[in-house]
């Protein structure tokens, strides 16, 4: 990584339902109109769980139960002098159903053959593979360049 790149820590949630993941449809730039799983920046002093429990509250109205570490990845963002260190945490449905809240404009379950349909960025679909059929990316280097 290059030193004069500023890292920003960032958080999101990979919540499961039987055969679908829950999904947000960004409601801001950069990422206006694009799914992801729901998550966000971390906050000064807030752990990666808190954040990601937070952020998946104010995205969807939904609580998380016990969130297991799924993988961490640095994605390069729109202003190429930063990059996310992102934590991607796995967590099951308890209950209710969300409502797109925050910069969320919409929320809601998918399968994989429907995120295959979507517009959504190529880190959430990868991860989402590998969470529905177990089968990781050959690498995750480069993945979520969007060009």
């Amino acid at each position: 990584m290059d030193a004069r790149k500023t890292t920003i820590p960032a958080v999101s949630v990979a919540m499961r339902r039987g055969d679908r993941l829950l999904l947000v449809r960004r409601g801001r730039a950069p990422s206006k109109g694009l799914h992801a799983f729901p998550g966000g920046r971390v906050e000064p002093g807030e752990t990666l769980e808190a954040a990601a429990a937070r952020e998946l509250f104010e995205e969807t109205g939904l609580r998380a139960g016990p969130l297991s570490l799924h993988l961490e990845l640095e994605l390069e963002g729109t202003a190429r002098d930063n990059v996310y260190r992102l934590t991607v945490f796995r967590a099951d449905h308890v209950s209710g159903e969300p409502v797109a809240g925050d910069d969320a404009e919409a929320a809601g379950w998918f399968t994989l053959d429907e995120m295959e349909t979507i517009p959504i960025t190529r880190s959430t679909l990868a991860a989402a593979r590998e969470i529905l059929t177990g089968v990781s990316p050959a690498s995750w280097v480069d993945i979520d360049r969007e060009t």
